[in-house]
């Protein structure tokens, strides 16, 4: 049975937000984690509502199920248009890819990355304003920051576990950590050179310097990822994002396990192509109401 679950839109500085929660879920002195679901590319806030609402829906039933006395957080869900998405559209061939076509956008692994790095710095934006719109009075606190995303929404979820600390649990799905090695094969399979116009060097030297893979992350000395919690949602049969393109770097992903608290738990799904499935979005809700909201 669905649980009761209220959406509120808020416009923050002109960004269009969609609050989901269960308002009778714990009680008012307990703290809100607050997950930032990212949608995918070509897509819009509108699209992930489903995965919003069976998260929560997910997390009622397990605090139905709980023991008596068990504590658990409450769960604020967020959705917003990614940059140059939905509400937020200004040019529609800058979010096409390369295809040989009239549309073909020959600024593809540009527009790419610009936009899932701006979605990432829209959710650092958002951790510093978010709670003066949801509890004006101090109502509440947020006591945690998590993000999960769908494909465009995946890699900007990496791109937010390797630079904002405040975020410690986070669930790419059908996601890339590794924007050069995805891209790259991507270009090969056009034809296209892994150079300009395609990728210019001033580009090429911000992903070396700023992708997650890029970062320290196989031991603790300036890990960002270190103590984090991170569950991988992959398809196997993914051609767009494989799997293969963020193994290496997934399988050398050091998060401190049992030494620092992280937690890391990857599920690459069988028979699923690029699509984010009903069984991913099943062991996200476990995810988040094991790591974040159960104390």
């Amino acid at each position: 049975m669905s649980s009761a679950i209220s959406k509120q839109t808020l416009t923050i500085a002109g960004l269009v937000v969609n609050v989901f929660s269960q308002s009778d879920a714990a009680t008012p002195a307990d703290p809100v984690a607050v997950l930032f679901l990212l949608h995918g590319r070509l897509s819009n806030a509108e699209a992930v509502e489903p995965v919003a609402r069976a998260i929560l829906d997910d997390v009622h039933e397990r605090r139905k199920a709980s023991a008596p006395g068990q504590k658990a957080d409450d769960l604020i869900v967020v959705t917003f248009d990614q940059r140059n998405h939905g509400t937020r559209l200004v040019d529609e061939r800058a979010n096409w890819h390369w295809d040989g076509t009239e549309k073909n956008n020959v600024r593809h692994a540009i527009d790419m990355y610009a936009i899932q790095t701006g979605t990432s710095r829209d959710v650092s934006f958002l951790i510093d304003f978010l709670p003066a719109y949801l509890f004006p009075h101090d109502e509440r606190t947020v006591g945690q920051w998590l993000v999960s995303g769908i494909s465009l929404g995946g890699h900007a979820s990496w791109i937010t576990l390797r630079n904002e600390p405040r975020v410690r649990l986070g669930i790419p799905i059908i996601g890339c950590p590794d924007f050069l090695r995805l891209m790259s094969a991507r270009a090969v399979e056009n034809g296209l050179a892994v150079a300009p116009p395609y990728f210019p060097a001033s580009l090429l030297a911000y992903v070396r310097a700023h992708d997650p893979a890029a970062a320290p992350h196989t031991g603790r000395e300036g890990n960002p990822f270190w103590g984090k919690r991170v569950l991988v949602l992959c398809g196997a049969e993914d051609t767009l994002v494989p799997w293969k393109a963020g193994e290496a770097f997934v399988n050398e992903l050091n998060v401190g396990e049992g030494e620092a608290g992280g937690v890391k738990e990857v599920w690459v799904e069988d028979g699923t192509g690029h699509r984010c499935s009903e069984g991913m979005v099943k062991r996200a809700a476990e995810f988040v109401w094991k790591y974040a909201l159960v104390r």
